[in-house]
């Protein structure tokens, strides 16, 4: 480069006078200079676009598959990323496959099975020791004749991936179905999360806002619901009033606060009356609200048999509350593969939408705990706070119960969330009974037994962990 300065410098000079020189050498490196910037601009297109095609396929379609080995090697490391991308399988594809495998009570984390003469490998994401001990404890207690539920359906999951980590049903009919997916059981007083979740964002309500109502708890009379205040009104707090489940006081937000429209909106962004992508095939939980004073007090405190709900779903409740506010599809097929080991279907993270603010959700985990602590499910949680394991986690929840609509089965739910109070990990449980003649176990004791196991297993993994590093 500087020999070739020399040389045009010395050209230019002798052909011209000094003035002319200079212009000449101004035009020449205005040339040299566009030269070089489109040299180096053309490196850039090619770095960038080279780094666009790279993102792109990390980035793709999580549910395009590309072909693996065999199936008995089926680590990321064995995916042959030259081989060609087929079109993926998705939700409703994986529906039809397994519309005749509900996918409850399974003993392995993967299996088999054949549609139509092909054969099809299942990999899930459920927990299998999770699995196995609730399964177990449901067999357990089932047998005792006098206590036999009707049915129960228990769903764990993890509220920032929609993973399902177990999945556990009985019928005491075998052909009822899946009870876990089943949408009929009435939601009670676990619809209290939304009408709590609509005050809070509605009206300001936090944890220490004070509200009054006055006869029982439990009861919810016309009269009960007028805003009236005498020298018999009881006061109490939006957390205490939720732990307790106090019906007149949420039958009073939901006719002279919150109303119909505002009920519907916040059981909709909780996913009432609405599909919700999943492997499995269920149907929606239904809400139906109408204009007629009482009814919205039902409604909003859960008096009433019309809302139900799923077991399911009620996990997906407990995980927008500790998820910042954000609604989750679940999932419980991690990865589905044809006799060929292609991946036919890989699940992830998707995010229905932002049910309630950040805000709302911190007040609700709030609230939920007092719950645990001195609330309707303080006897099922009895010395957690000195228990082993329980003692390293923050627990919420809440209750319901009611009798169904044919006044057969006494129905008993548990909806809350477990959190390690020094570290990263989460589990929520999702549990309802169906009593029959006698009440049996409880699904607050599901859940507790649930809790101790999953974060047991979990901190016993962690501390060998640590004591492996230090040595």
């Amino acid at each position: 480069m500087q020999r070739y300065q020399e040389i045009t410098d010395k050209r230019l000079f002798e052909k011209s006078s000094w003035r002319e020189y200079q212009r000449a050498l101004k035009r020449e490196t205005k040339k040299r200079s566009v030269l070089n910037l489109f040299k180096y601009t053309s490196v850039f297109i090619f770095i960038f676009m080279s780094v666009i095609a790279i993102l792109g396929g990390l980035n793709g379609n999580a549910n395009e598959y590309v072909p693996i080995n065999s199936l008995s090697i089926k680590t990321e490391a064995s995916i042959n990323i030259l081989d060609k991308v087929t079109p993926a399988l998705g939700k409703k594809d994986v529906q039809r496959l397994l519309s005749n495998h509900p996918l409850e009570n399974l003993k392995k984390e993967s299996f088999e099975f054949d549609v139509n003469g092909n054969n099809y490998l299942i990999n899930t994401t459920l927990d299998i020791d999770l699995q196995r001990f609730i399964s177990d404890k449901i067999s357990k207690y089932t047998s005792r004749k006098r206590y036999v539920s009707e049915q129960i359906g228990f769903v764990a999951m993890d509220p920032y991936t929609g993973k399902i980590l177990a999945m556990v049903g009985f019928n005491k009919n075998r052909d009822a179905g899946n009870p876990c997916i089943d949408s009929k059981f009435p939601a009670a007083s676990v619809f209290k999360i939304i009408t709590a979740a609509a005050a809070i964002e509605k009206y300001d309500l936090n944890s220490d806002s004070k509200l009054k109502y006055n006869g029982r708890k439990y009861s919810l009379y016309k009269s009960q619901l007028k805003d009236k205040t005498d020298k018999y009104t009881h006061y109490t707090t939006l957390r205490d009033s939720f732990a307790l489940s106090i019906n007149p006081v949420f039958g009073k937000l939901g006719k002279l606060m919150l109303g119909k429209a505002v009920l519907t909106q916040y059981a909709k962004a909780f996913g009432f009356n609405r599909d919700i992508g999943f492997e499995l095939d269920f149907d929606p939980s239904v809400i139906s609200i109408t204009n007629e004073p009482y009814q919205l007090a039902e409604i909003a405190s859960g008096y009433n048999r019309d809302t139900t709900i799923s077991p399911l779903h009620g996990a997906l409740m407990a995980s927008a509350v500790l998820n910042n506010g954000i609604l989750l599809e679940p999932t419980i097929v991690d990865r589905l593969t044809d006799h060929n080991g292609r991946i036919l279907y890989r699940s992830h993270f998707t995010p229905i939408h932002q049910a309630i603010t950040p805000h709302a959700s911190v007040v609700l985990a709030d609230i939920m705990k007092e719950t645990i602590k001195s609330g309707t499910c303080r006897k099922a949680f009895r010395g957690y706070k000195k228990d082993r394991v329980l003692s390293r986690l923050r627990i919420g929840g809440k209750s319901g119960s009611i009798k169904n609509k044919a006044r057969t089965a006494y129905i008993d739910w548990f909806i809350g969330y477990a959190q390690e109070k020094k570290g990263q990990e989460n589990l929520v449980v999702s549990v309802v009974v169906a009593h029959g003649k006698y009440r049996g176990v409880r699904a607050a004791h599901y859940a507790r037994e649930a809790m101790k196991r999953y974060f047991g297993a979990y901190f016993a993994r962690s501390d060998s962990d640590r004591k492996k590093i230090k040595s």
